[in-house]
């Protein structure tokens, strides 16, 4: 059996990380998270409405 390997710089894991072998890995994963570097795929089952154009303020003046 193999020991896990962390996802970014595929050293071995360290339980206090778990999957990751250091805090600095654990941060570099979560910043890609917050750089929209990954993303989960979502497939909408109904298309979304185009929201209505808006009418522009007429000046009185």
């Amino acid at each position: 059996m193999t020991a896990a390997r962390c996802p970014i710089c595929r050293k071995p894991a360290e339980a206090a990380f778990t999957p990751f072998c250091s805090q600095r890995c654990a941060d570099v994963d979560l910043g890609r998270w917050f750089n929209e570097r990954y993303a989960i795929p979502v497939e909408d089952d109904e298309e979304e409405e185009a929201p209505e154009p808006r009418r522009p303020l007429l000046d009185d003046a």
